[in-house]
């Protein structure tokens, strides 16, 4: 009984980790209102961006600082919910 409920409760766990797609599917204009290709140098295109999000609600994209002269690296991390678009960079 208590090895049921403990495979039963890693199960739920391993579910909750996982990331869902947006309730509404973001749209160009709401990425382009982050303003991420002006901050950053991304190599991925909107559209590739706006699939990945629509499609597992987030994204990692290795990106540059847009800073001339300088060449910070980082991973930048979109996150669709309800409120919009989050968007979180980590040092590479």
């Amino acid at each position: 009984m208590i090895r049921q409920m403990l495979i039963m409760l890693m199960f739920v766990m391993l579910l909750a980790g996982c990331a869902l797609p947006p309730d509404k599917p973001v749209t160009r204009d709401e990425l382009m209102e982050t303003k991420i290709y002006q901050i950053y140098i991304i190599v991925e295109s909107p559209e590739q961006v706006l699939d990945r999000l629509n499609t597992y609600g987030e994204v990692v994209l290795e990106a540059k600082r847009n800073i001339p002269g300088k060449n910070y690296l980082v991973h930048v991390k979109l996150l669709a919910t309800a409120d919009g678009i989050e968007v979180v960079d980590y040092d590479r």
